[in-house]
């Protein structure tokens, strides 16, 4: 499955893909279940996982799939800590996988989100369709 066709929505946890639009919002599906309902605009944003990015210090921020691709390439030697490992080993995670990243704009949250997400895809083999080439 490839990132753009996995989305987040506000409000709800987990990951999710479009099955289909309607008046006033979509159709989602959750990866993590198959349960489908429906999310109104008013009350979510829908964001893919491919317009994602984590910020760096030069001003620029690095997508998310680069991010993956990279975790996935050190996932042997340098495995991703667990969503509730401490700050620190957080911290230094995402300096070993990202070493230009923001320490001011990129929070913890943000590192524990990424992390969620990446064992979420890992465990379910949402990897396989990312290459385009």
């Amino acid at each position: 499955m490839k990132l753009r066709e996995i989305i987040s929505v506000t409000g709800l946890s987990g990951l999710y893909k479009v099955i289909t639009e309607r008046k006033g919002g979509f159709i989602i599906e959750s990866l993590a279940d198959g349960k489908r309902r429906f999310a109104p605009n008013r009350k979510h944003q829908f964001a893919p996982l491919e317009s994602m990015a984590m910020f760096t210090d030069d001003g620029e921020a690095e997508p998310l799939d680069k991010l993956f691709k990279r975790m996935n390439e050190q996932a042997e030697d340098n495995p991703a800590p667990d969503v509730k490992a401490s700050k620190d080993v957080l911290f230094e995670y995402i300096a070993d996988v990202l070493p230009n990243y923001d320490p001011e704009q990129v929070h913890a949250s943000d590192i524990k989100r990424l992390l969620k997400w990446y064992h979420f895809m890992a465990a379910n083999d949402l990897f396989g369709g990312d290459e385009e080439e």
